[in-house]
């Protein structure tokens, strides 16, 4: 079941944090989540990023759960296979987490997946061509792959006439790594959409947390960002004088810097504001002048969001 004619947002929705798996701190069930659901459903951002690893199916599970309750042409769904959580012993590993997770998710079909990191690369890419061939993938993507990894696996699809059409990496205003390393031209020259997850640094960039009110500190993206808070206060300041010249909020210009770079960003959800925050920004238009002062500033604080399971794209 394609949905070739249909026009996907410009954004994507995020359900890492739905895994309960202690990134984010705090707990979140089903009822926390379904009015988030409902209303981005409402809104048009019905385009859903998930992965088995988040929570170890508790993601997927429970998304699932809400997607049963509506018919399949009405969203789409981006699903992985994590390396890290590959069962070696299977016969095909990456059809063994597929099918897992399209259970999980109640759909025989992912619109888009992806190889999550290189991790044994490129064994995998040629794990996941019966699946692509059968018609069970829309879109086949790679995430947290470098150039030359990208390439590698590019060469093998070409093989079996298949191609990469999308690529998912960290992207940020204060990660923009994926461009200086020529990923974001070699997505533009081959027709691949770029992905851009973490564009709010987990919520460092949102506007709601600075040095007085930080991140969640029994958290690993508290742990991570709140040493940096008087430095991201800094950026904080410059996007606050953007948003107010557009008469929105911080949060949505970090999404619409992203949208400008010519990336469909993923924004995690977990509550309601933050979907009505991410169907405003994709209507935000930045100009070329507001782009570059968020990029000198980021420049000149040199600050290393790269996360422990990533690598610097070079």
């Amino acid at each position: 079941m394609t949905q070739e004619n249909k026009i996907m947002p410009k954004i994507a929705l995020g359900a890492w944090a739905w895994g309960n798996d202690g990134t984010f701190g705090g707990t979140l069930s089903a009822n926390d989540l379904r009015p988030i659901f409902d209303i981005a459903m409402k809104a048009g951002l019905n385009l859903w990023d998930t992965a088995f690893v988040y929570g170890m199916g508790t993601s997927e599970k429970t998304l699932g759960t809400f997607l049963r309750t509506v018919p399949r042409d009405s969203y789409y769904i981006s699903a992985k296979f994590t390396p890290q959580c590959a069962n070696h012993g299977a016969e095909n590993a990456v059809v063994e987490m597929f099918n897992t997770s399209a259970e999980l998710l109640g759909t025989d079909y992912m619109d888009f997946y992806w190889i999550h990191n290189p991790v044994g690369a490129p064994k995998w890419v040629k794990e996941l061509i019966p699946l692509a061939k059968s018609g069970k993938i829309g879109k086949i993507g790679l995430s947290n792959h470098n150039l030359a990894e990208i390439k590698e696996a590019a060469d093998i699809l070409e093989k079996e006439g298949l191609k990469i059409s999308a690529i998912q990496n960290h992207f940020s205003i204060l990660n923009r790594s994926s461009e200086d390393s020529g990923i974001l031209d070699y997505c533009k020259g081959n027709g691949i959409t770029f992905f851009a997850y973490m564009v709010l640094e987990q919520g460092a960039l949102s506007g709601k947390y600075d040095t007085k009110h930080p991140l969640p500190a029994d958290s690993d993206r508290g742990r991570t960002y709140n040493p940096l808070l008087p430095q991201i206060e800094k950026i904080v300041a410059v996007m606050k004088g953007i948003a107010d010249s557009h008469g929105v909020s911080v949060a949505q210009i970090p999404v619409a810097w992203a949208i400008a770079k010519g990336a469909l960003p993923i924004i995690g959800v977990t509550k309601v504001a933050q979907v009505e925050d991410a169907a405003k920004a994709a209507a935000v238009e930045l100009t070329v002048g507001e782009i570059k002062a968020l990029e000198n500033i980021a420049d000149e604080m040199k600050l290393n969001v790269v996360r422990g399971w990533e690598k610097e794209m070079k």
